[in-house]
């Protein structure tokens, strides 16, 4: 077998002559064969491969595995999963290449009949000596699917150590190797960048960007949508919000929770225009599916009740404690039914090809979590499908869309900060450790007591390949269909053709109307930035900052500068004015102070 660097397959075409277009054990995808080039050149012991979810990290991990094999480098295999769901599809995507794995194992002899086992990370964390008896016996290839689940939890971590320190060769796979934590991932080297802060070190990295190129994987187009929320705290107040606007990160918490409540407007409005999206999908893709993720099982199954009143037909409900969760997977996945409603277990490594458009109607906000719900739209199966995601305009999650290209490492140390030269250090200190997740899972741990009132829903913008497009419409409005609309097969060029195209019509057609038709936003996306609450006080420091220099420049006091300000430039007091208030407020007071002198 011939050998290339890592590198250059990422210029190769995914249908590379002898390399099927989407991968089978037989003929791999230029990625995969590269991977397999670079293992086989170093022969490394552990071996760490970063690939975009829906690459075919399981393809590449399968073939070398059987290469090891029929070279007697390994005796047995050993996968560990997350779930018991991925841990049987292993051993079903194994059955087909030649690969026993036995993924009911539990304890005692293996049967001869099988070259190894399928395995949980919880399930190693209970009996962690068991496996590492196995792994001596016999020289062993331990595979660690998504290994980041490795570092869950400290008992994880320690029993991965403990059970597969003395394997014969370890390869991990993840399509997202950061976490939100600086616990280290278990078999994974760190180096330190020039700032001195450890950060993860992949052998083989295949980004979304170049898997998008190769024709890998799909394309996916981002729908936000707003509206007003309106809720009750836990104190008896009223309170009411748009989203998108900067707050508190509690008031983005219950906005977030109130858009989500089955019982308002929200949540019917978005699943009914990502139906009508899904079923343009299907116009050129007949059996694409849908995905709603839920934050809860009550939220499921209410979800799946709204799903029936907008398509007629039940949706496949898939909760994790269900001991039928697996089966309803694969019925969905082998059928040509519409939508899916699932609360975690469908958000990672769950192979269903054919969903083609999704919901985020969850309050997790971790990167990891976001990148891997994703991951579940982008595998392509022919060139030219595209992938759909509705989202709440929510700061946090318009920043995960627009970084989809971007590659992350797992970094294990806190950046070092020059503390003594920020004013404003500590107090942006406090402001991050407030803001901090703690909970990879749940995304629970911050929500306070409240009561959703009501809600409703307005399409806000499309954000594709890092660009906005779009301008704010009603649910049902012709200028919300242009956007549903578009087809389901297309290259990437012509997403981004097709999006400025719509953009331009609604501009035309929107200064057509009278002025008192115009009730919402009329900006194009572009011109309306989502910005945080940290954002938005950073612009306030800067705004005081500006103010106190032109105080000593003109002689006046702080609060004639500010009402001298709010009288030319309109709005409200600057702690309640909006970003753009703000920095129209920053320009003038520059452009007096620019006469002054």
């Amino acid at each position: 077998m011939t050998t290339s660097t890592s590198s250059s397959s990422h210029h190769l075409s995914p249908a590379f002559p002898g390399r099927a277009p989407w991968g089978t054990a037989g003929k791999l995808r230029a990625w995969q064969q590269g991977a397999m080039d670079a293992y086989l050149q170093q022969q490394p012991r552990d071996f760490l491969a970063v690939a975009t979810p829906g690459a075919g990290k399981t393809t590449f991990a399968l073939t070398l595995a059987s290469w090891l094999l029929h070279h007697h480098v390994v005796q047995q295999v050993t996968v560990v999963a997350p779930t018991e769901h991925l841990k049987k599809q292993w051993a079903e995507a194994a059955s087909r290449i030649g690969i026993k794995l036995d993924p009911d194992y539990s304890a005692g002899p293996l049967s001869k009949e099988y070259h190894g086992v399928a395995v949980t990370y919880a399930g190693v964390g209970v009996r962690p000596m068991l496996h590492r008896n196995r792994v001596e016996q016999r020289k062993t290839l331990v595979i660690l699917d998504e290994i980041h689940h490795a570092g869950d939890s400290r008992s994880w971590g320690e029993a991965c150590q403990e059970a597969f320190e003395p394997a014969t060769r370890r390869l991990a796979l993840t399509g997202t190797p950061f976490r939100s934590d600086t616990n280290p991932i278990p078999f994974v080297d760190y180096a330190e960048d020039a700032d001195g802060v450890r950060r993860s070190v992949a052998d083989y990295t295949y980004g979304y960007g170049n898997a998008l190129g190769d024709g890998v994987v799909r394309p996916v187009i981002f729908l936000s949508y707003s509206g007003n929320m309106r809720w009750r705290t836990k104190a008896g107040d009223e309170i009411e919000a748009r989203l998108g606007e900067p707050m508190t990160k509690d008031a983005v918490s219950q906005a977030w929770r109130t858009a989500l409540d089955p019982h308002g407007e929200w949540m019917p409005s978005v699943l009914g225009a990502a139906d009508r999206r899904l079923s343009e999908v299907r116009r050129a893709v007949p059996d694409a599916g849908g995905l709603v993720i839920a934050s809860d099982q009550d939220s499921a199954r209410a979800y799946a009740r709204l799903l029936r009143e907008v398509t007629g037909a039940d949706p496949t409900v898939v909760l994790s404690d269900d001991s039928g969760a697996s089966q309803r997977i694969e019925d969905f996945r082998a059928s040509d039914d519409r939508w899916m409603v699932a609360v975690r277990m469908v958000s990672e490594g769950v192979d269903v090809p054919r969903l083609a458009v999704g919901v985020y109607a969850t309050t997790i906000s971790t990167p990891l979590f976001f990148a891997q719900a994703v991951g579940r739209f982008v595998r392509s199966r022919r060139r030219g499908e595209t992938a759909s995601v509705f989202l709440p305009t929510i700061p946090m999650l318009m920043t995960f869309a627009h970084e989809m290209e971007v590659e992350r490492d797992h970094v294990l140390d806190k950046p070092k900060k020059a503390e003594e030269d920020d004013p404003y250090a500590e107090e942006d200190a406090l402001l991050k450790e407030a803001e901090r997740e703690e909970d990879e899972d749940t995304g629970e741990q911050d929500q306070l007591p409240f009561e959703a009132l009501e809600s409703d829903a307005v399409f806000d913008r499309v954000m594709y390949d890092g660009a906005e497009f779009g301008m704010q419409a009603h649910p049902g409005s012709d200028e919300e269909q242009d956007y549903l609309g578009i087809p389901g097969l297309l290259e990437p060029d012509q997403v981004q053709a097709l999006l400025q195209k719509r953009q331009a019509k609604q501009i035309a057609h929107s200064r057509k109307k009278p002025d008192d038709e115009a009730d919402l936003l009329e900006l194009p996306a572009d011109r309306r930035p989502v910005v945080t609450h940290k954002e938005l006080l950073e612009l306030r420091k800067q705004l005081n900052g500006l103010v106190g220099a032109y105080v000593h420049q003109s002689g006046k006091p702080h609060g004639v500068i500010h009402n001298e300000l709010r009288r030319v430039c309109g709005g409200p007091p600057s702690a309640e004015a909006t970003a753009g208030q703000i920095e129209q407020r920053i320009a003038k007071v520059r452009e007096w102070a620019t006469r002054m002198r």
